[in-house]
């Protein structure tokens, strides 16, 4: 795999305050190092829609990172909504990359239904809501780092042929 460059961006409003520690992004940014990623940029931000799109915003057009992965922002409390500021900045949808997550992980809980994770191209960009928990983000990690190489490659011309 060609090596990209990353970021990853934590919604929480306790986190932004210094009042939780931040695992979840921190379990990302290992997983992405771990695969060769190389991390341009990790914030922790408040629940709050414009500020999470201005951010991913910048990320795909002034520091034209490669993959953005959010994590935290996806239940189904008011302040969650990673999905719509995300929905906000990407140009196209790929709604099976959230489809496998959620797929492997009704496997181990049922309530994996209940995630509003959302996935989409902004540029040559990809963006990946994940959810908000450590074991979760791991698991969703897992289930769809084999094929995501692939599908950077093709999205940044690294490869043009998508079906192998």
């Amino acid at each position: 795999m060609v090596q990209y460059t990353a970021a990853v961006i934590t919604a929480s409003d306790k986190g932004s305050r210094g009042e939780r520690e931040d695992v979840s992004g921190k379990v990302l940014c290992e997983l992405l190092e771990n695969e060769g990623f190389i991390i341009k940029d990790y914030c922790i931000l408040p629940d709050e829609r414009d500020v999470l799109a201005a951010k991913m915003r910048e990320l795909c057009d002034e520091k034209e990172v490669t993959l953005i992965l959010t994590t935290g922002g996806t239940g189904f409390s008011p302040r969650d909504i990673t999905p719509e500021a995300t929905k906000d900045v990407v140009e196209r949808e790929t709604p099976g990359i959230p489809e496998a997550m959620r797929l492997a992980s009704l496997k181990i809980t049922p309530k994996a239904m209940l995630s509003r994770a959302f996935a989409g191209i902004r540029k040559r960009t990809l963006i990946i809501n994940m959810p908000g928990s450590p074991k979760a983000v791991k698991e969703s990690f897992e289930a769809i780092v084999g094929p995501l190489g692939h599908g950077l490659d093709i999205m940044t011309a690294n490869d043009s042929e998508c079906a192998r």
